[in-house]
């Protein structure tokens, strides 16, 4: 039913906003943006693997597909959760991934302003090792959208950014162009930051959303030669105040911003968002983890943008 629903929920490209899906652990509220749900399903019988994650509960087949079930009040609480009769399994799709998480309920969808969701300061995040990614205002209730991505990277690292696709680059020279990137992930953003200073870019500014990134490139404005200061951009999608849609929106239809080539680098790169993202402009969309396949795509921008 989900899928049909989200055929008339996807929204406008570039206003801001997202759907946030409401969800239940013991009682706690939780969210996880529509994009990445693929459909709900009733809890059903799971297949343990060995040697696996305490929080993996183990495998199960809808239909003629194999999914991994994470039990999220596990994770969450760091201790094995009595399982109910009427849990449900959010099935989730990112990265390329299709990974069911465990919970109590679902509440419902609210449509909401990235400006309604702030980033949690660092007594909730507790720096890299928070799974926190923002508090959403949803009507009265506040709620805490979680980070699946780290979730997932924390449970099976070998499905997030490598260092060994650099490596496979060979030897590389050192390049001073200017490069802006968004990404609100603590982890993310150090690695992706990482993998580029390693590439030979070392002259990276990192961003902890699109608004901070566009404030940026605001006070540049009155700058005699904008190169100096920015080449390129990459950008997430999803992030608090200001998500990658939008920023990219007001990038390219800003007369003195436009020509600066925009990156998408997110999860979320399905057939829907990359027509999304080229309606607004982007120079290129590519789904993480594929730090190789960006560095390639930040040499051929660069190559053919000289100035």
């Amino acid at each position: 039913m989900l899928e049909e629903d989200k055929r008339g929920i996807l929204l406008e490209s570039g206003t801001n906003e997202i759907e946030v899906m409401e969800f239940t652990v013991n009682d706690n509220l939780y969210g996880i943006n529509v994009a990445k749900v693929r459909e709900i399903l009733m809890n059903a019988p799971v297949k343990s693997m060995p040697h696996a994650h305490p929080a993996v509960e183990g495998i199960f087949k809808p239909r003629d597909l194999v999914i991994t079930v994470v039990d999220l009040p596990q994770y969450l609480l760091g201790v094995p959760c009595e399982k109910g009769p009427k849990d449900l399994f959010i099935i989730t799709n990112f990265n390329k991934m299709n990974i069911a998480f465990r919970v109590h309920t679902v509440v419902g969808i609210s449509r909401i302003s990235w400006h309604d969701i702030q980033k949690p300061d660092k007594t909730v995040a507790r720096g890299e090792e928070g799974v926190a990614t923002g508090i959403a205002q949803c009507g009265e209730d506040l709620v805490t959208i979680l980070d699946f991505e780290k979730i997932v990277a924390e449970i099976a690292p070998e499905t997030t950014i490598q260092m060994s696709e650099i490596d496979r680059l060979g030897r590389r020279e050192r390049q001073d162009a200017p490069i802006l990137v968004a990404e609100d992930s603590i982890l993310l953003s150090k690695m992706i930051q990482e993998a580029l200073h390693k590439s030979g870019y070392v002259n990276v500014t990192m961003f902890s959303d699109g608004q901070s990134l566009w404030d940026h490139l605001e006070s540049l404005r009155n700058e005699k030669k904008l190169s100096d200061k920015v080449r390129l951009i990459i950008t997430d999608i999803e992030m608090p105040q200001m998500d990658g849609h939008r920023l990219t929106k007001l990038v390219k239809d800003d007369k003195q911003f436009q020509k600066i080539p925009v990156v998408i680098f997110s999860s979320l790169i399905t057939e829907e968002m990359r027509r999304k993202g080229k309606e607004l402009g982007a120079n290129e969309q590519m789904s993480k983890p594929e730090i190789g396949r960006l560095v390639e795509v930040i040499d051929h921008l660069l190559a053919i943008n000289k100035v």
